[in-house]
Parts: C-alpha cells; sequence; structure tokens
C-alpha cells in the first residue's frame, strides 16, 4: 500500500468539502460491486477507483472499501490524493484530471534479486513487458497480463500493464512508454519490480495476484516420505525443464525465425528497389550515440506505433528516429509499407525519410528533423499562436499541405492516399513550411481504381470521413474531408475534437451554420482577426466546407481545391447542409484504431469537380 497527498499543503478541505467527498466515496462501493473501474464527480471533486485487470469482482470490492475508508485517514486535510494497494488505486481531487495523462506522482520500486540477464527467458524481461504494453491500450479494459518462465530458472514471472479506463487508445501507449523508459536504468535486471503512476502501472512480480508466497513443505520424517518427496521433486523438474525447452523452441520456430525472415525479405526488398533514391542503412550503434541511447531528455513525442527521438550524427546533422514497437507485428506491418511508400516519393512538403534501421528487435526509420515539431504545438497553443501562427504562415501552411496531397493523389509515380491527415502528422520546418508525415497507414491504389475498402479503419476519429468511419470506404475523397477539417482548424483555431467537447457541435457544422448566416467572420481565430484579409479567409472557409462534405462525389479532387485556393478567379458551388447525425462518430474523436488489415480493393465510376471554360470565370460544378 501506497498513499500520497497530490496537492500543495495549503489547499485544505473545508468542512463542505469533506461532506461531498464522504458521498462520492461512499458511491465508490456499490459500484465496486460489479465495476472494475469507475469515475464521477460531485460538486467539483472529481474521483475514480481502478481495479487490476485480473482481481476478481471480490477483491475489487473489498480493495475499494479498504481504499475509500483508508485515504480520507492518511490525507484528513488534503483535497487531492491517491493510494495504491496490490489490487486497486483510488484517488480523488478537486482539479478535473478525467481523460489526462498525469504521470507524477509515481512509485517505483524493486527487489534486490538479479536476474541472470535482462534478456534471458524465453522471451526476455524487455521483450515479455513490450508485448503487453503493445496489447493493453487496445484491450476492453486497458490491461494485459501474462506469465513467463524465468530463463534464470528462479521461477515464473508474472507480468501486469494497464491504464485508467477514462484514457484513449493513444493516450495509455505513452503513458505505459514513458515506464518503460523509467524502468530501464532500474529495474528490467530485477527478479520483481513496479512502477506505478495515477494514469497507468506495469508491474513483473514472482507471485500472481490471488497468490501469496507459499510457505515451504513441512520436513516428513521417514524412509519412504523422503522417496517419495524424491521423486515428485525429481519429476516435476524434467517435466518443468521438458516443458521449458519445448515452448522455447516452438516461440524460436514460430516468432523469432519469422520475424527474422520479415526482416531480412524487408532490407532484401529495399536495397532491391533501384529507383535511384538513397536509402542509407543506419547501424543500431549510430542511433543509440545519436539518441543518447533513446533518452527521455531526447523524446520528441509519441506516434501511433512507438517514440520519435531527436538525434545528432557525428557529423552534425540532426535527425528524428521513429522507434517502432520491438514485438509487433502490426508495428513490423506499418514499418515496412512506411519504407516502401515514402521511399519514392520526392516533394518539398512531404518529409524526407534519411534511412532506416533493422538490428534484433529494433525497427528504426530516420527522418530530416524538423525544428518546429509539429502543426499541433502551435495551433492551439494561444500564446505561440499569436506570436508566430500569423495568417500569412498559416496560409502558407494551407497552400503547402494542399499541394502536398495533390502530389500525392495525382502527381506522385504512385497513387496514395493518406488516410491519417491531421494536424499532428503535419511538421513544420525552420520556416514554418509544411510537410506530410506519417505514412505508415496509407494505401498505394492502381491502374483505375478510386476506392477500396478495409474491415478494420484506421487512423483518428474526428478527422475521417463519414463513409470511412462508418462503412470502411476509402479514397482520395477521404483525404480531401481530413484536409477540409484541418482548414477549419487552422482557420478558426479550434480542436475539432475540444470543439465537440465544448459546445456539442462537430466543427464543421458550427462552421456551415456561421457561414450559411453569413456569419462566418465569427469563426475566424482572433489572434489573426486585426490586420486580415476576412474576405480571403471568408472564402477559404467555404473551401473547407466543400471539401468537408458528407457525400465524397461532391467534394472536389485536391488539384480542384489548388486552384481554389490560388484564384480568386474560380467560382465556389453552395456546400451542402451538413447532417447533423455526424456526431455520432466524431465524438470519438483523436480515439486511434490503427491496425494494418488486408483490404479489398473496389472500382466504380467517380464524380469529380470539372472545370466549366463557357465563360471567362471558371466555374466549378459537381457531377
Amino acid at each position: 500500500m501506497f498513499a500520497t497527498r497530490q496537492g500543495p499543503e495549503n489547499q485544505t478541505a473545508t468542512a463542505t468539502y469533506k461532506s461531498d467527498l464522504t458521498a462520492l466515496l461512499d458511491s465508490f462501493s456499490s459500484r465496486a460491486s460489479h465495476l472494475s473501474f469507475y469515475n464521477v464527480s460531485l460538486d467539483g471533486i472529481y474521483g475514480l477507483f481502478l481495479c487490476r485487470g485480473d482481481a476478481s469482482i471480490d477483491l475489487c470490492r473489498v480493495c475499494v472499501a479498504n481504499a475509500t475508508q483508508l485515504l480520507p485517514q492518511r490525507c484528513p486535510s488534503d483535497r487531492r490524493a491517491i493510494i495504491w494497494y496490490e489490487q486497486c488505486m483510488l484517488r480523488y481531487s478537486d482539479i478535473d484530471f478525467f481523460g489526462q495523462v498525469e504521470l507524477v506522482p509515481y512509485n517505483l520500486r524493486w527487489n534486490s534479486g538479479n536476474t541472470t540477464s535482462p534478456d534471458e527467458g524465453n522471451i526476455g524481461t524487455r521483450g515479455f513487458i513490450y508485448t503487453l504494453v503493445d496489447r493493453a491500450p487496445y484491450s476492453v479494459n486497458m490491461s494485459s497480463g501474462n506469465v513467463i518462465e524465468a530463463g534464470d530458472g528462479t521461477g515464473r514471472r508474472y507480468g501486469h500493464v494497464q491504464c485508467r479506463g477514462d484514457l484513449n487508445v493513444s493516450a495509455c501507449s505513452y503513458c505505459l512508454r514513458h515506464l518503460i523508459n523509467q524502468s530501464e536504468t532500474c529495474c528490467i535486471g530485477k527478479t520483481e519490480w513496479r512502477v506505478l503512476t495515477p494514469s497507468c502501472f506495469i508491474k513483473y512480480e514472482m507471485y500472481p495476484i490471488t497468490e501469496s508466497p507459499s510457505a515451504p513443505p513441512s520436513a516428513n520424517k521417514g524412509k519412504g516420505g523422503n522417496s517419495t518427496r524424491i521423486i515428485i521433486i525429481v519429476l516435476s523438474t524434467l517435466g518443468s525443464v521438458f516443458v521449458a525447452i519445448l515452448v522455447g523452441f516452438l516461440y524460436y520456430s514460430f516468432f523469432v525465425r519469422k520475424r527474422s525472415s520479415h526482416l531480412m525479405e524487408l532490407g532484401i526488398r529495399l536495397s532491391d528497389e533501384g529507383h535511384g533514391e538513397e536509402m542509407q542503412q543506419f547501424d543500431l550503434a549510430t542511433i543509440h550515440h545519436a539518441t543518447n541511447k533513446f533518452s527521455w531528455e531526447n523524446k520528441l513525442g509519441e506516434g501511433g506505433f512507438g517514440p520519435v527521438y531527436k538525434g545528432k550524427l557525428p557529423n552534425g546533422e540532426e535527425i528524428a528516429v521513429k522507434r517502432l514497437s520491438m514485438i509487433s507485428s502490426q508495428g513490423l506491418e506499418e514499418f515496412k509499407n512506411e519504407v516502401k511508400l515514402i521511399v519514392k516519393l520526392q516533394h518539398k512538403n512531404l518529409v524526407r525519410l534519411l534511412g532506416y534501421c533493422l538490428e534484433g528487435d529494433e525497427k528504426l526509420l530516420v527522418y530530416e528533423f524538423m525544428a518546429n515539431a509539429s502543426l499541433d504545438r502551435f495551433l492551439f497553443d494561444s500564446e505561440k499562436c499569436k506570436a508566430v501562427l500569423d495568417w500569412e504562415k498559416r496560409s502558407n501552411i494551407i497552400i503547402g499541405t494542399a499541394r502536398g496531397l495533390q502530389y500525392l493523389h495525382e502527381d506522385s509515380r504512385l497513387k496514395i492516399i493518406h488516410r491519417d491527415l491531421k494536424a499532428s502528422n503535419v511538421l513544420l520546418d525552420d520556416d514554418m513550411n509544411p510537410k506530410i508525415s506519417d505514412f505508415g497507414t496509407a494505401r498505394i491504389f492502381g491502374g483505375n481504381q478510386i476506392e477500396a475498402n478495409t474491415e478494420r479503419v484506421v487512423g483518428t476519429y474526428g478527422y475521417m470521413a463519414p463513409e470511412y468511419a462508418l462503412e470502411g470506404l476509402f479514397s482520395n475523397k477521404s483525404d480531401v474531408y481530413s484536409f477540409g477539417i484541418l482548414m477549419l482548424e487552422i482557420l478558426s483555431g479550434k480542436r475539432n475534437r475540444g470543439f465537440y467537447q465544448e459546445s456539442g457541435q462537430i466543427l464543421v457544422t458550427h462552421a456551415w451554420m456561421k457561414w450559411n448566416e453569413s456569419k462566418g467572420h465569427e469563426l475566424i481565430d482572433p489572434s489573426i482577426v486585426d490586420g486580415c484579409p476576412v474576405s480571403e479567409i471568408l472564402r477559404w472557409i467555404h473551401i473547407a466546407l466543400l471539401c468537408a462534405q458528407d457525400d465524397p462525389a461532391v467534394r472536389p479532387t485536391m488539384s480542384s481545391v489548388v486552384l481554389m485556393l490560388g484564384s480568386r478567379s474560380v467560382n465556389l458551388p453552395q456546400p451542402l447542409t451538413p447532417p447533423y447525425s455526424a456526431a455520432r462518430f466524431i465524438s470519438m474523436s483523436d480515439q486511434s484504431s490503427r491496425s494494418l488489415a488486408s483490404d479489398q480493393s473496389i472500382t466504380s465510376a467517380s464524380s469529380l469537380l470539372e472545370l466549366s471554360e463557357k465563360s471567362e470565370t471558371t466555374e466549378l460544378d459537381p457531377r
């Protein structure tokens, strides 16, 4: 058990606060009889409990009951407190922390026993934990547990990782990977250790949750008893050794060898591309030196398939290293997909891939370093917006992103659908020029193919076109929809997800209503209103609404969008009224459900915006 206060010492609880807190904690007992996670707010107090995913409902109920009694006693005057037990965690606060990743306070503990080697065992401690971390964000209760035989002969190891139920997939993944980084320096080589934070935890133990260390058996006097015990011990030992050898052989045959063949096959394909692009293969030692062994200080952020680190090569060149999940076929598929695509693409508005590294379980992509990181870091930070993102820079970002998409859809050797265009995937260089990144979920279209269907949707809710989010149908018009949402975010300074949570409307519906009422100027980000060309911005809002129409057939192509953005002589058709039912999937914004699946191609007639030459003014007509 570990309990701690979270707020400043002068944040004392009033009598009213204590009364409300008692009522809130009382509600936990009934919920714990059938729920493993529960969060609730009451008169400005926010509380939750989380039980381990492998704990029985009875263990959960008893643990929560104990926590609700003990925590107020341990922290009687505090408005914010948290307590961890073996089976559960409980906390409360006067600040709304729901849905937020919190990495402090954290509790890091380990025992003094060392394993023979951190990588010894059937799959090794590190690989074992990474496997659990890969699975947890996508499980029903955001938890993952398993057991392995310790390679040093000291018995079994029980691993369990878990996130709070109010976090989305990307937040859970980010939290758990942070804990892995924390444990690397102290704990990976220990027989038991744990890292606990308010948002997630990792436990690596010698005993399962439902058991405690058993007492040694009493000595059985008598010759027969000793003989029987010796026989049982010998047979058990031989059986365990045989099972361990068999499991190790099967794992090597079906996983290690398969993964090695995938990596070898990928290396051969890269070296045989023969398209003239320089694709350097870096050795792992160089990457370790460049990134300070993937230190936390060098971490730039977390993507859907792993963290990204800043590095510096021996020649002084700065790089960004994308580290894909170690034990993940999904990560390997993304790696192969991204390299195969981006190595063939050359455009100033696409991020440049410098090389890759394949050693052991490591799958690394090395990119040019973008000094200003991603667009979302500026766009949704009011201070940075006012200081940096003026109208000139925003218009340049919109046009550059549009040209990058046009290249992908129409001008590159391959016809490519990005499928995950969003603010965090638009990187900015020293001069704030945009470059589209993250091609792990992109798809190549060939011949006359204009549409495809997938059984599992990949990307980010909130930017997805309705036909894709609801039916799995995607095309170049899916990217056009995402671009329209991105345009509205850039012009308004409003995050699509956050806007829905504040107003109950999706951003595109709100924008259409304002535009239709001739109040489009109310949508413009206040930080750029002064001195900006309002009429031009209103026209661009109009273009964004055309891109984000519900029917893909009436959305413009990206070449038409580039034309509309660059010429005021192009008359714009009226955008269709957005269906209010669109909120049924937009409310799931920012929950990445990214996984590569086998896709079935579909061919159908296209509906494109065509240029009319009947007058001096260029008309765009949906057909």
